[in-house]
């Protein structure tokens, strides 16, 4: 390969990858929209067969107690103005997506898991290009300082160890957590 094809190709390279970028920010935003488009659905009882037999059959087994009901009330002599009565059963056409703190709660859950899944992405994107761009390089090096060089970047796992609980306590003071009076024995 040539250097100007080289050149060529780290430039698609970068184009791309800024491209895949704006792209992955496109779709988190569709993901959000989405999500705010399921949170704010309603179904209605009449938009499902199954839904409609078991509202209907709600209503049936209602008339049906209000009738054992008026009934009743004749019985004990309560005048018809006076007498309880159950109403229809209501359809709830939404769940505890109702309540606007659980939306606002879920919605802000959604989206820190929308920005994670961006970051993510971004990062996948740039290690891809990184990796590219570097393969291209490296096939132009000819000495063998160059090519070591290359591999000097130390990673993130040798530039951030593991943090542990012992370190933390160490960190603020606090002591081993021995039993002093273990000690004393």
């Amino acid at each position: 390969m040539t250097r100007t094809e080289r050149q060529d190709l780290l430039q698609i390279c970068r184009q791309r990858e800024r491209v895949a970028k704006a792209d992955a920010v496109a779709v988190a935003a569709q993901h959000k929209a989405a999500f705010a488009a399921q949170l704010a659905r309603v179904y209605d009882f009449d938009e499902d067969s199954v839904w409609q037999a078991a509202e209907r059959a709600a209503a049936e087994v209602t008339r049906q107690a209000q009738e054992q009901v008026a009934a009743r009330c004749q019985q004990l002599g309560i005048p018809h103005w006076a007498q309880p009565e159950l109403s229809e059963p209501h359809w709830y056409r939404r769940g505890e997506n109702a309540v606007r703190e659980r939306r606002v709660e879920l919605t802000k859950v959604a989206h820190t898991k929308i920005e994670q899944r961006l970051k993510e992405t971004v990062h996948a994107i740039q290690r891809a290009s990184v990796e590219i761009q570097t393969q291209l390089v490296a096939e132009g090096l000819t000495s063998d300082d160059a090519k070591a060089f290359l591999e000097t970047m130390p990673t993130p796992a040798q530039l951030m160890p593991v943090v542990t609980v012992e370190e933390i306590q160490k960190q603020l003071g606090c002591d081993d957590g021995k039993d002093d009076d273990a000690e004393e024995e």
